[in-house]
């Protein structure tokens, strides 16, 4: 279950406690998340929606590890990454954190296989272990007649497919999707989260999504909203479809 007041649970995969996050702009403080706790269990899968500014993106990043929070804690199966360095955090997201992008954040001039490759290039395994994880997660995502194709040659919902197998090639901890449908078509979006749905529901991702499309969002298992800063409403929407 997701929760977010102050209650602790046994069985948390993700744990924010009191987290801030303050910029400065010019001679202004702009305070982008306030006091915010959260609490998600392993294989919840989690919609943030709310007005542009309100601190969605921001909790994205520095529940992946992309960025520190100006006060607070967070902690992914009990390691509390707000302690650790650069260099810790870097290893932390290669082992733990899949990420999904909007723009896909293919590079143009390698092939899907070689996309999906890149994160297990920071691993230890062998070229044939890597080629196994590589099309096994082609192939989950429907694409493995496509693995020799350059992001050019793709459309849209194929591009972002490669994209959700890279993030999934080293079976990490949870995901991170921030706006996975915002650029593609009515059709490439329901796809993309159907797809997305069904690691969840199949496989036991946790998943954690901004988006601005409710009908999207409806797809998670719990709506929370984020205003100002603060996570002022929770919908609980059922089972993940």
């Amino acid at each position: 279950m997701v929760r977010i007041d102050s209650i602790a649970s046994s069985q948390s995969l993700i744990r924010a406690r009191g987290l801030d996050k303050t910029y400065w702009r010019g001679s202004e403080e702009v305070h982008v998340l306030q006091g915010l706790n959260l609490d998600v269990d392993a294989g919840e899968f989690v919609a943030f929606m709310g007005p542009s500014g309100s601190g969605k993106t921001t909790l994205l990043n520095l529940l992946g590890g992309l960025d520190q929070p100006t006060a607070g804690s967070i902690s992914v199966a009990g390691e509390e990454i707000t302690r650790m360095s650069s260099r810790e955090l870097t290893v932390w997201r290669s082992r733990h954190v899949g990420f999904i992008f909007q723009m896909y954040n293919l590079i143009p001039v390698l092939t899907a296989y070689q996309n999906v490759e890149l994160p297990l290039l920071l691993t230890r395994l062998s070229r044939a272990e890597r080629r196994r994880h590589v099309e096994a997660a082609l192939a989950l995502v429907a694409l493995s007649d496509r693995m020799s194709h350059y992001p050019g040659q793709l459309s849209g919902g194929q591009a972002q497919r490669v994209a959700i197998a890279r993030a999934l090639v080293a079976d990490p901890t949870f995901l991170l999707c921030d706006e996975p449908t915002g650029d593609l078509d009515r059709k490439s979006a329901d796809e993309i989260i159907d797809l997305i749905s069904r690691l969840a529901r199949d496989y036991g991702k946790t998943v954690l999504m901004v988006t601005h499309d409710p009908l999207i969002a409806e797809r998670a298992g719990a709506i929370l909203h984020l205003d100002k800063g603060l996570l002022v409403e929770a919908a609980q929407i059922g089972e993940t479809r």
